[in-house]
């Protein structure tokens, strides 16, 4: 299991923290947030290079807040080189 990591937004992060305490595996490091222009930011704060990732992003209300918060963390664990499924 040290090849895998398992991420959240902030729609829900209880729940991820459930997830990974029954896998017994620490929740992935990152900087989710929203500027007061609304722009979302995420910054990986571990290193993800050529490991399985999962992230954990419910669709909840603000449904278009948390979409774009799981599209930008799903950029940015590809940009730190996150291994890629196979297709």
């Amino acid at each position: 299991m040290d090849d895998l990591k398992c991420f959240t937004g902030n729609a829900h992060s209880r729940f991820s923290e459930r997830i990974t305490n029954y896998l017994d595996i620490p929740l992935g490091r990152a900087d989710v947030f929203e500027f007061s222009n609304e722009n979302i930011f995420v910054r990986i704060l571990e290193n993800v290079r050529e490991r399985d990732i999962f992230v954990v992003q419910s669709m909840s209300h603000p449904v278009s807040k948390s979409l774009m918060e799981l599209l930008i963390m799903l950029d940015a664990l590809k940009r730190a080189s996150a291994k890629e499924s196979p297709r």
